[in-house]
C-alpha cells in the first residue's frame, strides 16, 4: 500500500472481500446450528436460544427498562407461567411493542454515528462508517482503516444526513489523530482511533453523543430484531429496522439478516434498546463447494461483476464482548489507558479487565462479585496507618490510603454511595481513580494513585441493616408484583418518608398535579417514578432504589447509626479532602457533625446529591440546611438530566461559600460518579486541594 487515497480505497475493497470470504465459511459452517434454529422457529419458537441467556435477556429488559413495566405485568399476570416461558413473554413484549421513546432513543444514537471518507487528488471518497464509543474514540473496521497511514489520510462526518423535513443538514468534520490513539486488528476486523477535538476543543461526544459499550451478557438473542445506522454505498445516513433478526451467535461473531450494503461496514448494530452488540463488517455471501462468490443468477462472480451482482445471504458483524476481551488482554501507557476508561464501568476497561462475559445465574440480578477472604486493610481513628483486620469483623472492610500520600500533609477520602454490597472496595477504589484522573488529565494536572486514597466502605453495613425488615427481591414474579416495591428493600418504617422523596422529586421535575390525599399518594408514587425516568436519563427501577436508602438512611435511626459508626470508624482525623456521590453526600453531611469542629475540612465535594431536596436536608443532624464550619471550600457537582439532583442548585437553600457546576454527563449514566469525576471542572476542584509536591507520594 503506498499510502495515496486511492490505493486506501482499493485496499478497503480487497481487505473487505477477504473478510466476506471468511464470513462466508463460518456460515457454511454454522449450517447445523442454523437449520436447527429455522426448525424451533418453525415449530413456534420465537427465539430459540439458551434458557440462560433468555434469562440473561429478560433481566436486562427488566433492570434497564428496556421494555415498559406495565406492558410486562400485563403480559404475564392472571396466567401461571413458568420461568422459560415468563422469559420468552418478556421478549415477546420486548419485540412487538415498542415505547414512544425508542424513536428519540434510536435518533440519539444515530448522532453518534459518522460516514469516514479518505481524500484522493482533491476529492473525497466515501469507505465506511464508524462510531462513537467515548467522548473521544471512534470504532470502525481494520478493514476500513487499516493503519495511522491510512487514518491520517481520512476524516469522520457527523450530521451527514436529511432533516426531518429531507432536505440535507450540514455535515460536521472531525480529523482523525492515530498518533494520539490508534488499536486495529485484523482478525476482529476493528480500529479504534481518536477523533480530534473541534476548533473549540469540544471533544466530539460531547456534541453528538457517544455509545456505552458492555461486555455484559443479555443484549441480544436469536430471534430478536436488530437495527443498523450508517452510511450504505456512501450515501447519507440511513437506518436498516425491523425485518431484521439474529440468526447465528458465533464465539466472536453474529450473524443476521438485514439490508446492507458496502459503505456500512463500520456500523453499529443495535438492539431494540439501542445498545451496541455487535461492529457490522460485512455481508455473507453464498458460495460453491470450491469457496468461489456466486452472483444470483448462480454463476460465479468475477470482481468486476460490482458487489450488486453477488448473491448475500446473510450478514456479519464483529461481538462488542470479543471486542472489549481483546482490548483488556492489550497493555498501552497512562494516556492510552485513560482514554479507554472513559469508556465507561460496563466495558471493563476501567481496570483493565473484562466484565463478566458468561451469562448471569440469576434471572433478575447477576451475582455480587465475590470478595476474597482475606485480611483487609483499614483505617484506625486519628492516623492514616492502615492496619491488618479479619474481613469477619464488623465495620472494618474500609481501604486506609499510603502513609506516604500527598507526603502525609492531608487525607483524600472518598465516600461512596448506595449499592455497593458485595464489592471489592480495592476494586471501587480504583473504578474512582480512573474517573477522576481522567478529569486531571483534562485539566493538566497530575494523577494521582488508588492507594493514594482512604475509602471507608459501608456497602455491607447499609445492606445488613436493612435486610431484617425486608429480603431484596429474587424473582421476576415479585418484581412485576410491584416494581416499585421490588425496587429496592424499602423499610416499613420509612416508607412514607420514601413517597415524599419521590413526590418531591417529581414535583421538582415539574411533573403536573396537586398534592395526594388518601389512596391517590400511590398512583403519585408510581406516576412520579415515570415522570422522573422520562424526563432524565435514569430508569425509574433505578430511582426507586436510590431514593428508597436515602429514605431508609435518613428515616431509621438503626440504619443511620450502623453506616456512620462505620465510616468513622475508618475515617482518618487529620486535614481532610472529602469526596462523596450520591448517598455518600447525605452520610458526610451527618460524618461532619460526628466528627465536631475540631477537623480540618479543607474541600468538601458533594457530587449526584440529593441535598437540594428539603425532605433530605430537614433529616440531616444539622437539622436543616445548615453550611458545615469545617468546610473551608464546598464544591457540588450536579447534572440536570440526574433525576437524584433535582434539587440542584443547592445555593438556593444552603447559605455560605458555596461554588456549583452544572456538568453533562452520558446518556444512560447521568448519576455514575466515574462521570462526575471525569468532567475536568471538577476534577479541577478536586487536584487543587492536593499538594502536587506530593502527587502519588513522591516527596518534592
Amino acid at each position: 500500500m503506498t499510502g495515496d487515497a486511492v490505493d486506501i480505497a482499493d485496499e478497503v475493497r480487497k481487505k473487505g472481500l477477504r473478510h466476506a470470504r471468511a464470513a462466508a465459511v463460518r456460515y457454511r459452517r454454522s449450517g447445523t446450528v442454523r437449520d436447527e434454529v429455522r426448525r424451533r422457529q418453525s415449530e413456534g419458537d420465537a427465539f430459540p436460544d439458551s434458557p440462560d441467556l433468555l434469562a440473561a435477556r429478560a433481566a436486562r429488559l427488566v433492570q434497564r427498562q428496556g421494555v415498559p413495566v406495565e406492558a410486562v405485568i400485563d403480559a404475564t399476570r392472571g396466567v401461571r407461567l413458568d420461568r422459560p416461558a415468563m422469559h420468552e413473554r418478556i421478549l415477546g413484549v420486548a419485540k412487538d411493542l415498542q415505547a414512544w421513546s425508542f424513536l428519540p432513543r434510536g435518533a440519539r444514537a444515530a448522532r453518534t454515528v459518522a460516514r469516514i471518507s479518505v481524500r484522493e487528488n482533491g476529492r473525497e471518497l466515501p469507505i465506511g462508517t464508524g462510531f462513537l464509543v467515548s467522548p473521544r474514540l471512534l470504532l470502525t473496521n481494520h478493514h476500513v482503516l487499516p493503519c495511522p497511514e491510512a487514518v491520517r489520510q481520512a476524516f469522520a462526518e457527523f450530521d451527514a444526513q436529511v432533516g426531518v423535513d429531507n432536505t440535507p443538514e450540514v455535515a460536521k468534520r472531525f480529523a482523525l489523530d492515530p498518533d494520539a490513539f490508534f488499536v486495529a486488528d485484523e482478525g476482529l476486523d476493528f480500529a479504534l482511533v481518536l477523533v480530534a477535538p473541534e476548533a473549540g476543543g469540544r471533544p466530539a461526544g460531547e456534541i453528538f453523543g457517544w455509545n456505552r459499550l458492555s461486555a455484559q451478557p443479555g443484549k441480544l438473542v436469536i430471534g430478536e430484531p436488530v437495527n443498523i445506522v450508517g452510511h450504505p454505498g456512501g450515501r447519507l445516513k440511513e437506518i436498516s429496522i425491523r425485518e431484521n433478526r439474529l440468526e447465528v451467535r458465533l464465539d466472536d461473531f453474529l450473524q443476521y439478516q438485514t439490508d446492507t450494503e458496502p459503505g456500512s461496514s463500520g456500523s453499529p448494530v443495535f438492539n431494540d434498546q439501542w445498545e451496541v452488540t455487535a461492529l457490522h463488517h460485512g455481508g455473507v455471501p453464498r458460495t460453491d463447494d470450491q469457496d468461489r462468490i456466486l452472483r444470483r443468477d448462480g454463476q460465479v462472480w468475477q470482481a468486476g461483476d460490482g458487489d450488486d451482482a453477488v448473491d448475500w445471504v446473510s450478514n456479519e458483524g464483529v461481538r462488542v464482548s470479543s471486542i472489549l476481551r481483546h482490548l483488556v488482554t492489550l497493555r498501552f501507557d497512562g494516556a492510552w489507558t485513560a482514554l479507554l476508561a472513559e469508556m465507561g464501568p460496563e466495558s471493563g476497561l476501567l481496570d483493565g479487565r473484562a466484565a463478566g462475559s458468561a451469562p448471569t445465574a440469576s434471572p433478575v440480578t447477576a451475582p455480587a462479585e465475590p470478595v476474597e477472604p482475606a485480611a483487609t486493610r483499614t483505617v484506625t481513628p486519628g492516623s492514616s496507618e492502615a492496619t491488618t483486620v479479619s474481613p469477619d469483623e464488623p465495620g472494618t472492610t474500609g481501604l486506609a490510603a499510603d502513609s506516604a500520600a500527598f507526603g502525609g500533609a492531608l487525607h483524600l477520602v472518598f465516600l461512596h454511595g448506595r449499592g455497593q454490597q458485595g464489592r471489592d472496595p480495592e476494586h471501587l477504589r480504583r473504578y474512582w481513580t480512573a474517573g477522576l484522573n481522567g478529569g486531571l488529565t483534562r485539566a493538566g494536572l497530575p494523577t494521582i494513585a488508588p492507594g493514594d486514597v482512604c475509602f471507608p466502605f459501608y456497602g455491607d453495613r447499609l445492606a445488613e441493616a436493612l435486610r431484617p425488615s425486608r429480603p431484596a427481591p429474587h424473582s421476576l414474579e415479585e418484581i412485576f408484583a410491584d416494581p416499585v416495591d421490588a425496587a429496592a428493600p424499602v423499610l416499613y418504617g420509612t416508607r412514607r418518608l420514601y413517597e415524599q422523596l419521590i413526590v418531591e422529586a417529581a414535583a421538582r421535575a415539574g411533573i403536573p398535579g396537586t398534592r395526594p390525599t388518601g389512596g391517590e399518594r400511590a398512583d403519585l408514587v408510581h406516576g412520579g417514578l415515570s415522570w422522573l425516568a422520562a424526563v432524565t436519563d435514569l430508569d425509574r427501577l433505578a430511582i426507586a432504589a436510590i431514593f428508597a436508602d436515602v429514605a431508609a438512611y435518613l428515616g431509621d435511626e438503626r440504619v443511620r447509626e450502623a453506616v456512620l459508626d462505620t465510616v468513622l470508624r475508618e475515617t482518618p482525623r487529620g486535614p481532610l479532602v472529602i469526596v462523596s456521590h450520591s448517598l455518600g453526600t447525605v452520610v458526610a453531611l451527618d460524618l461532619l457533625i460526628r466528627l465536631g469542629p475540631a477537623v480540618n475540612v479543607g474541600l468538601l465535594v458533594t457530587a449526584g446529591s440529593p441535598l437540594g431536596l428539603d425532605t433530605v436536608y430537614r433529616r440531616l443532624l444539622a437539622g436543616g440546611p445548615k453550611r458545615p464550619g469545617q468546610v473551608t471550600h464546598w464544591f457540588n457537582a450536579w447534572c440536570p438530566t440526574d433525576p437524584v439532583t433535582v434539587g440542584c442548585p443547592l445555593d438556593d437553600d444552603w447559605q455560605g461559600e458555596l461554588v456549583e457546576t452544572c456538568v453533562t454527563n452520558p446518556l444512560s449514566r447521568v448519576h455514575d460518579v466515574e462521570e462526575y469525576l471525569a468532567h475536568p471542572e471538577v476534577a479541577r476542584e478536586i487536584g487543587a486541594a492536593l499538594p502536587a509536591a506530593y502527587a502519588r507520594g513522591q516527596k518534592a
